[in-house]
């Protein structure tokens, strides 16, 4: 628990650092606006203590550091232009414009010259400037210049920019000496920590990469500086360990190990093929989604993979979603001999959503309100065009299947619904061993034009979403402007086993779709009513959850997951007709069971099992087939003899039924 930071008992007007000298305090929050110490306090109302540990004190830590950063960039190289340098997950980046692509003796460099910046001591200094001040001190910048011309419109300016400009007043921080000299300036919003000296030595740069600007490819590439950034060296050494098994957990370095998917060159950028053994366990996900939906009243339907254009002109997706299309494919044209055309074309897409199809299975024919609600489910594979530098495994790719529901509702079953899917997700999850769970709240911003529908309609959406996530009893923060183009919805996020953050199901409240469409249902008066829709996608995608289960687990699934369930191995050969017979009769009972008769020995082929990463291991030998028993082996190397069969089929049953995680010798207890 925190410790409680009380205000220190001095006359008002003071700083904060005066009001808070505790030296983890980094920052202030007055009236829920985060501001640097130095801010002038005159009332103790709404005033708060911001520590360096916490989620807004260690933003500030890393954007200050990615402030030290860029300085010693432009130290060792003048001719440096500064794109934006923002906090993110862990850590932090900057952006630079330089003729020479950086190398990892320049990160030595530059890591030196950061060094005695922070060991200067230089103070963050806020100041106020009017755009044209601001044209003129950074008339050496252009990419700052192209953001002042954007001052409020920080999306259209660059994923990150609200750190540099915003819908307010312009500002830059000076890094000013210890003896009154402006070392260093930069555009800014801040707030930063008060001095270099307090970015510490918990810091250090990962990685280079490229970056378009304003993450356009029409723009100029730039070069991008990747670091991380802890209030102690303690906490950056902890978070490289985790980094380290992070590295060892990775997906695609696991799908290669356990033979479960690849992306062939051939196929294309972003499209997987899934190998046996990560069929199986796909399948088993499928599988158990299906009947749980079944057992919810939701009904399994198919779509087709490409649809005509005009589906996805009245959905608004070729309006607000084109760039995420793959191009057209021109189909139907028919010309004469002479080539004039004689029919026109049309132009077909891959779909980026299900949602469209699911609506015309709905507008078939005529509904009534004995037919509300109507739960539609599908896998259904769908096709974005991610650009090529942001594919990433199994977590991003450009085709991929959804999970995908949308349900039907009448106006006063809609808040009731809403709370039956986020229980079903939660309780979904759960079946796949998640556990730590927080919502997020996706509201839409000021920004109309962004999004379709009536306000009136987007509040009871918003108030709707709000009181079914209060309802929950999880964590819930609200974001503005991420909401979809048609209506609010809540994200879910869970941790992984490294404590990660995964953001996986989504609830999507729709009045707009519905509009757009023209659905109708004919209500208990007899009346035309217009439905409310709820998109719902539980995995997000199968390839993607897949992916997390994957790393969650290092590659070590639960029983019911595990491509091979049980493998038997015999102390010599002529033991392995007797495992033969087990695992007969295991595989009447539904077990993925295989006897290894290779030609290895015994201890090679546990080598081989246990890197494979089989739950359950049956050795039997000469004494094993006497007294009828087996021997359990676990993944951990822990081992249970002399079981008699009959009991080592009902354990492994049982811990197939029950989703457990065996990986030692109580966990089959």
């Amino acid at each position: 628990m925190t410790d409680v930071i009380t205000p220190a008992d001095v006359p008002l007007p003071a700083d904060g650092f005066a009001v808070f000298p505790d030296r983890s305090v980094v920052a202030l929050r007055i009236g829920g606006e985060v501001k640097d110490l130095a801010t002038t306090v005159t009332d103790l109302d709404g005033v708060e203590p911001i520590t360096v540990s916490s989620e807004d004190g260690l933003a500030i830590l890393r954007h200050s550091t990615a402030h030290v950063l860029a300085q010693a960039v432009q130290r060792i190289r003048p001719q440096a232009n500064l794109g934006i340098g923002p906090p993110i997950t862990d850590g932090f980046y900057y952006d630079f414009g330089v003729d020479d692509p950086f190398t990892p003796e320049d990160l030595k460099a530059i890591k030196k010259e950061m060094e005695r910046i922070v060991r200067e001591g230089q103070r963050f200094v806020r100041r106020v400037v009017t755009d044209d001040e601001a044209r003129e001190e950074l008339k050496d910048e252009p990419f700052k210049l192209e953001l002042i011309g954007l001052k409020g419109g920080t999306k259209e300016a660059a994923e990150g920019a609200s750190v540099e400009v915003g819908a307010g007043e312009l500002t830059i921080y000076d890094n000013v000496t210890r003896d009154g000299v402006t070392a260093w300036k930069d555009l800014c919003r801040g707030p930063h920590v008060p001095s270099t000296r307090m970015v510490g030595n918990g810091w250090d740069l990962t990685r280079i990469a490229g970056a378009y600007w304003r993450g356009s490819e029409k723009n100029p590439q730039l070069q991008r500086i990747y670091g991380t950034a802890w209030p102690t060296k303690d906490e950056l050494r902890a978070y490289k360990e985790r980094l380290e098994e992070a590295a060892k957990r990775d997906h695609r370095k696991l799908g290669k190990e356990l033979d479960l998917f690849s992306f062939p060159d051939e196929v294309g950028s972003g499209l997987s093929v899934w190998h046996p053994k990560g069929g199986i366990v796909r399948q088993e996900m499928e599988q158990h989604a299906l009947k749980r939906h079944r057992e919810g009243g939701y009904t399994y339907v198919y779509t087709p993979h490409i649809t005509k254009k005009d589906l996805f002109v009245q959905s608004n997706h070729l309006v607000t979603y084109k760039d995420g299309m793959f191009p057209p494919i021109h189909l139907d044209e028919e010309r004469d001999d002479n080539g004039e055309i004689t029919k026109q074309g049309t132009d077909y897409y891959l779909k980026p959503m299900n949602c469209p199809m699911h609506i015309l299975i709905f507008k078939e024919r005529g509904r009534s309100y004995r037919d509300l609600p109507m739960r539609l489910y599908e896998n259904g594979t769908v096709y974005r065009y991610e650009l090529s530098g942001a594919l990433h495994g199994l977590t991003r790719v450009r085709g991929f299947t959804q999970d995908d529901s949308h349900l039907f509702v009448t106006p006063d079953q809609l808040e009731g619904e809403a709370e039956k899917v986020l229980d079903f997700v939660l309780t979904m999850l759960r079946d796949f061993g998640l556990t730590d769970f927080e919502l997020e709240l996706s509201m839409r911003d000021d920004e109309k034009e962004k999004w379709i529908g009536d306000e009136e309609h987007w509040a009871m959406a918003t108030d709707a979403l709000r009181r079914v996530a209060k309802a929950s009893g999880l964590k819930l923060t609200e974001v503005e402007g991420e909401a979809a183009f048609y209506g609010p919805k809540i994200d879910l996020k869970t941790k992984d086993a490294l404590g990660r953050t995964w953001q996986l199901s989504t609830v999507q409240i729709d009045f707009n779709l519905p509009e757009r469409f023209d659905l109708e249902y004919t209500g208990p008066d007899g009346a035309k009513h217009r439905p409310v829709m709820i998109h719902r996608a539980l995995f997000g995608s199968a390839e993607r959850f897949f992916a997390i289960l994957l790393e969650h687990y290092a590659g070590a699934f639960p029983v019911w997951l595990a491509p091979v369930q049980v493998v038997g191995i015999p102390v010599a050969e002529q033991f392995a007709d007797y495992l033969d017979e087990i695992v007969g009769e295991l595989r009447t009972h539904g077990v993925r069971a295989d006897v290894d008769h290779s030609d290895d020995r015994m201890q090679k082929k546990i080598r081989t099992h246990t890197t494979q990463k089989v739950p359950l291991q049956l050795i039997a030998g000469e004494q094993d087939r006497a007294a009828g028993t087996v021997s359990f082996r676990f993944r951990d190397g822990s081992q249970t003899n002399g079981i008699p069969v009959a009991d080592a089929i009902q354990r492994i049953v049982h811990a197939i039924d029950a989703k457990t995680l065996v990986n030692t010798a109580e966990d089959l207890a």
